[in-house]
């Protein structure tokens, strides 16, 4: 069998809406496009757990976070655990990640089931980064996306091609506080980036939760991200729109390197002549807001955050110009890589694999809802703990609002509320209808759904200090 090479290109924070092929208002993306013009772009593809290593830990082990043991930033991944690098590597892949891993360093903690590792400690330099090559520091010169990919391609060419490889191409952009390369410090300087329609939301007929939050524009953004000082003068209306275009063009400036360095390695798959048997992923490790809700940042289960961005080409199967709009999840991804290489997933992995979904065919019984849960209540953005069911229609939200004694959580609890979204009346999730009598009959058959869910996925339902759900 000839199996197919398979590179899994990640970046940190970028959302679907700010990429071309998803029809984005405010930027072009000429080479990510590329993948999906030639292959299938994902409309519903989500992460279960909004925030970095949370989602990392759920790629490479295919299980929700109470399971693999990262529900935080602060939980450290244990490597000792199955994961989709190992069974590859054992198949007889060549294995490597490179860039970023935000998992923990040392010990159980470093990147396990690679044949070579070379990633950042922690969140990584943009300029002149420290890398950790094998366990030994080594510092590059130059922008850290040029470096990722740099060495990344420097890996393809060193590899065995004879063997089939699976390389993690992990970037580190655009990730606050969002420096650009020089190449791109002074695009979109002459034009002002249109603002998001919920640009000025004042968080009415929402849960506490959203008016709580520390990620507005006017507010929140910090000198480091901004750089320079506000002209004076200005009024606060006109002082959020400064900011916003501060931090928008520095954001989608970090997007422009990725797309070009994404454009270098589709090229060198391109001379060494192995795109065909090449499936070539794109993705981030969830969502982000770009001033919608008047925010930046993420980990609410509201749909900027959620949707993570997920293009494929694979020529061999996937159609040209394809589109899916059944749900994908993260904890899907290592099922899938493990279907493609002949391997069979083993327990207990979660996803499935997306497989039948890349030919364009829709499994039955295939999932028409998700489940989500962020357990950082409080911590650095202000945002409570909550679980959630997300089906295409509707959202469900519970803000349990209480740490339960997570790492990296603020024991801080906050009254439970709920919310409800009819997503096919108010995509842009502004009005809570959860006690709308209206929607009673869905909210009881949303709440049986979410408990069924959580019982199928392992997770317990809330029943601490306050009446829960």
């Amino acid at each position: 069998m000839n199996r197919p090479n398979i590179v899994f290109i990640m970046s940190d924070d970028h959302a679907a809406h700010a990429m071309s092929c998803y029809g984005s208002r405010i930027n072009r993306t000429p080479n990510l496009d590329r993948i999906a013009n030639e292959g299938m772009r994902y409309d519903n593809c989500f992460c279960t757990n909004s925030i970095c290593a949370p989602s990392r830990a759920a790629i490479l082990t295919g299980l929700y976070n109470h399971l693999n043991g990262v529900q935080t930033l602060g939980d450290r991944f244990d490597g000792r655990q199955q994961t989709v690098s190992k069974l590859l590597q054992q198949s007889g892949y060549q294995t490597a990640i490179i860039g970023k891993w935000h998992l923990g360093h040392g010990g159980d903690s470093d990147p396990t089931g690679f044949d070579y590792w070379n990633v950042l400690p922690g969140q990584g330099d943009y300029h002149n980064p420290t890398f950790v090559e094998m366990g030994a520091n080594k510092v590059y010169d130059g922008y850290v996306t040029d470096i990722i990919t740099d060495l990344s391609l420097d890996w393809i060419a060193g590899r065995d091609k004879e063997r089939p490889f699976f390389l993690m191409c992990h970037h580190k952009a655009p990730h606050r506080p969002w420096i650009p390369d020089a190449k791109h410090a002074h695009l979109y300087e002459d034009i002002d980036i249109p603002e998001p329609p919920t640009f000025d939301d004042d968080y009415s007929n929402r849960a506490a939760a959203a008016e709580a939050a520390i990620m507005r524009i006017e507010r929140d953004l910090k000198k480091r991200d901004l750089k320079i000082d506000p002209p004076e003068g200005l009024s606060e209306r006109e002082l959020k729109s400064w900011k916003y275009q501060r931090y928008i063009k520095d954001y989608l400036r970090c997007v422009a390197s990725i797309d070009d360095n994404v454009g270098r390695l589709l090229d060198r798959l391109d001379e060494e002549g192995i795109a065909d048997n090449t499936i070539v992923i794109y993705t981030s490790d969830q969502g982000f807001f770009l001033g919608d809700h008047g925010w930046f940042d993420k980990r609410f289960m509201y749909e900027e955050s959620l949707r993570m961005p997920f293009i494929v080409r694979y020529p061999k199967e996937i159609e040209a110009g394809s589109v899916q709009d059944a749900m994908a999840l993260n904890i899907d991804f290592a099922p899938t890589f493990l279907d493609y290489a002949g391997v069979s997933a083993v327990e207990p992995m979660q996803g499935v694999s997306l497989r039948p979904l890349m030919k364009g065919e829709k499994p039955d019984g295939w999932r028409t809802s998700m489940y989500y849960r962020y357990w950082m209540h409080l911590s650095e953005h202000g945002v409570y703990a909550h679980y959630g069911l997300r089906t295409h229609d509707y959202k469900l939200i519970y803000y349990y609002a209480d740490a339960l004694g997570a790492t990296d959580a603020i024991d801080d609890p906050k009254p439970p509320e709920w919310e409800l979204f009819d997503l096919r009346n108010d995509s842009a999730e502004m009005r809570n209808v959860y006690s709308d009598p209206a929607y009673t009959d869905t909210v009881a058959r949303l709440t049986e759904e979410l408990h069924r869910m959580q019982l199928e996925v392992q997770d317990t339902p809330y029943t601490g200090r306050q009446q829960g759900a």
